[in-house]
Formats: structure tokens, C-alpha cells, sequence
């Protein structure tokens, strides 16, 4: 397990629980915080998987814009449970961003790990 994964991890459950302690908007900022780690570390899970490959910058790069379309659809499906369940819509939002952006830092940082390894420009 790579560092980036173990950080992951850690701010995945960090998330999850400073999602659990927001009071009465709980539940979209949980909806949120879960959607946006399970994402990131499947994310990061594939690009590892990939990095196996015979141009693995090339498939670690697939993986971050596969993964990108499908954050688009999870923050759409989620948006749309959340304001039907009457929950805070802005929670979620706070939720799932804020983490987000770390995250997509963290692959970023992998990104560039693994460039360094194949001793090869992109």
C-alpha cells in the first residue's frame, strides 16, 4: 500500500467523521463525504492497478478522467437524493468538495510519483 493510499484512507476517515459530527445536516454531509472517498480511493486503487501497465502514465490517465466522469454523475445522483430526502443540499456540497480537492492533490501527487519512476517523460 502506497503512502498516497494510506493519506487517502486517513482523509477518507476524517471526512466520514466530521460528516457524523455536523448535527441535524448530518445527512447530506454524509452522503457527501462517503461519496466523494469511496471515489477517490477507487481512484486510486485503479491507477495502482494501472501503473502495472506497459505505459502506465497513459492508463493512470485514463483512470483520472474515467473516474472525473464519473464523480460528474455521483455528484449528480447524490444532489438529487439528497434534495428529495429534504436534507441540506449544501452540506453535501461542503462534503464532498472540500475533500475532493484534497484529493484530487493526493493523485496528482501520485501522478507525479509515478512519473518519476518510469524515468520516462509523459
Amino acid at each position: 500500500m502506497t503512502r498516497h493510499l494510506l493519506l487517502s484512507t486517513a482523509l477518507a476517515i476524517a471526512a466520514i467523521g466530521a460528516a457524523l459530527l455536523s448535527g441535524p445536516h448530518r445527512r447530506g454531509a454524509l452522503v457527501g463525504a462517503v461519496s466523494s472517498s469511496i471515489t477517490a480511493l477507487a481512484s486510486l486503487l485503479f491507477m495502482q492497478r494501472g501503473a502495472r501497465a506497459r505505459k502506465p502514465m497513459q492508463a493512470a490517465l485514463a483512470v483520472m478522467v474515467v473516474m472525473f466522469l464519473t464523480r460528474i454523475l455521483v455528484v449528480a445522483l447524490a444532489t438529487v437524493v439528497v434534495a428529495r430526502g429534504g436534507d441540506s443540499v449544501v452540506a453535501f456540497i461542503v462534503a464532498f468538495f472540500v475533500p475532493y480537492f484534497i484529493f484530487a492533490a493526493i493523485e496528482g501527487a501520485y501522478l507525479n510519483a509515478l512519473n518519476r519512476d518510469t524515468g520516462t517523460p509523459a
